[in-house]
């Protein structure tokens, strides 16, 4: 019951996220308006399928479940690609949609299904057709569930758990299909102006399908959900970080026969471990530094030393960290070292190649970089930490994870020991000599969000939420924490100005202040420990520095941001 409930809040919140948006208008012109009950010449009502929007949502549902759980083995088994049941769906909605535009196509795609008994309507088929070919090329957002689901079926391990846990997953997800469905369908019926165009909305529906076929093939919805903000992030962000529910996900797939002794290493560990077989890197979208762009897999790296570093480029945590993974990818390469950064984004904007690719050059990374957009190798190494690093010796076994920041002397040490037990003749250099700077754990002013599904630390006396609104600085504002001044507006991800004459004040203990700046514009920086200067900023989102101190300190800093800046976050080293 519980996995049930944690299921079904998982796909409910995805059935309303930017995700869905490529596939409601198949939904509203296909399960909606093509239900609807339409006026002949003569005024009469002309019979429709009033059943149609449940068929094509339970079409949906039901191959998304099946092509989930069993798709990536029976595909394997038959030593098929993983994708082809998406291009087959795809090939399919083509077909359909060509067929809703050319009534010769569709009695042409219906002659091998002519022995079927089916009543003579005038809006004929019952949709669920229509909603196997949807499921089958069904992308939602990656989340806590589905990423449970989505390991569970990749490795086979699929019992009752998770058949339940995607079940409810998927009827989750339906809800808020279905009410847009029936809502299609009763606006059409509403609107005069739509009771004799049956045959307009037919090729509607047709070309909203080729367009989606087409969107899907040149990997359109990826590109939309990076542009819309993700929206339910504040929704998801419960069942990503409640303890109890990560304890039944686990149970629900996280934890599967590749990954589940993982738990034998220490985090942070002196010595060397044996934590079993390094899992796959799966589920990547794309490579750099890698010869055109080619993968790279573990088993082809047996024999090399191999660390593996999740990462995302704006993470303050993965900035500090970064330079001395740098470093030993530069050192240790001709001994048998091979670095791998899993680049697994925390915000929308940092799926794009383009800018992980900027933020690796900015950064000195030559080594091979894997885009996770999906988090699927993230959640395939029950991962759950920026930066995260998994040491795997050259036999394929995990021998040391280190979480989050530090430890790099422990790490090198052991790097030194695993590369002379794969090579007793190695000649290895001196070790490295970057600088921890790894701030003491409570020292420094936690992250702090300006967007509204992760806003932490304000301290205004106004509500922080979605939208425009006229903000004022507190008569006494508390520790650690920023408020703001002016006209703003509060997106899912960032806040942005709405007059020249916004503020931001940040009251914060740090050595090293940064902002997450993204837009067109200025910031200009004054107060504790700062001589007053602006900044321009311009492009995509990247930090940008505002306070470089040469001890921690507590302070204050007053930042003016001019219209057209994106404010993501402050971060503090």
């Amino acid at each position: 019951m519980t996995l049930a409930i944690i299921g079904f809040l998982g796909g409910l919140i995805t059935g309303i996220s930017p995700c869905i948006l490529p596939v409601l208008p198949v939904v509203f012109l296909t399960a909606g308006a093509q239900s609807a009950r339409f006026e002949g010449g003569s005024g009469d009502p002309r019979p429709a399928s009033r059943a149609r929007p449940f068929l094509v949502i339970l079409g949906l549902i039901t191959s998304f479940t099946i092509v989930t759980l069993f798709g990536s083995l029976l595909l394997g088994a038959l030593g098929l690609p993983q994708d082809v049941v998406r291009w087959l769906g795809i090939a399919v909605l083509l077909l359909i949609g060509i067929g809703l535009i050319i009534p010769a196509v569709e009695r042409l795609l219906e002659r091998p299904f002519q022995w079927i008994p089916q009543r003579e309507v005038a809006n004929r088929g019952g949709g669920f057709g229509v909603g196997l070919a949807l499921g089958a090329v069904f992308v939602p957002c990656a989340g806590p569930v589905l990423a449970a689901i989505i390991v569970a079926g990749s490795t086979g391990r699929i019992g009752a758990e998770t058949v339940v846990l995607t079940t409810a997953f998927a009827l989750g997800v339906a809800v808020p299909l279905l009410g847009f469905a029936l809502a299609g369908r009763s606006v059409i019926e509403r609107i005069r102006a739509f009771r004799t165009r049956e045959r307009g909305l037919r090729i509607a529906a047709g070309i909203a399908m080729l367009a989606l076929a087409v969107g899907l093939a040149f990997d359109v919805p990826a590109a939309l959900q990076r542009l819309v903000p993700d929206y339910t992030q504040a929704l998801q962000r419960p069942l990503a970080e409640d303890e109890a529910v990560q304890e039944a996900l686990d149970l629900g797939g996280l934890v599967t026969e590749e990954n589940k002794d993982l738990d034998q290493c220490t985090n942070g560990a002196e010595q060397l471990e044996s934590c079993g077989t390094a899992p796959a890197l799966k589920g990547i979208d794309s490579w750099l530094n890698t010869p055109g762009g080619a993968p790279l897999t573990l088993d082809e790296l047996r024999g090399s030393v191999v660390l593996i570093d999740f990462w995302a480029y704006s993470c303050i945590n993965c900035q500090r960290s970064i330079p001395h993974v740098v470093a030993w990818d530069e050192t240790y390469r001709e001994a048998g070292l091979q670095v791998i950064g899993v680049h697994s984004p925390e915000y929308a904007f940092e799926k794009s190649e383009a800018n992980v690719a900027a933020g690796a050059e900015g950064f000195g990374i030559e080594y091979p970089v894997a885009l996770d957009n999906r988090l699927a190798t993230w959640t395939n190494y029950r991962n759950r930490y920026w930066p995260a690093h998994y040491l795997v010796d050259a036999e394929g076994t995990v021998r040391h994870i280190s979480f989050g920041e530090g430890n790099y002397a422990a790490t090198e040490k052991m790097i030194r020991e695993l590369l002379v037990d794969a090579d007793p003749d190695v000649a290895l250099p001196p070790q490295t000599e970057v600088a921890d700077a790894t701030p003491d754990v409570g020292s420094t002013t936690r992250e702090t969000f300006l967007g509204s599904a992760k806003d932490v630390n304000f301290a205004g006396p106004e509500p922080y939420r979605r939208g425009e609104a006229d903000y004022g600085f507190p008569a006494r504002q508390a520790k650690d924490t920023f408020a703001l001044s002016g006209g703003w507006s509060v997106e899912t991800q960032y806040a942005t100005p709405t007059e020249p004459s916004a503020r931001v004040r940040l009251e914060y203990r740090a050595r090293e202040v940064r902002m997450v700046l993204a837009g067109e514009g200025t910031v200009t920086v004054s107060g504790d420990g700062v001589e007053t200067r602006e900044i321009t900023v311009s492009g995509t989102p990247r930090s940008y520095a505002l306070r470089d101190g040469e001890a921690r300190e507590q302070g204050a800093l007053e930042v003016q941001v001019s219209p057209g800046v994106e404010v993501y976050s402050f971060t503090f080293g």
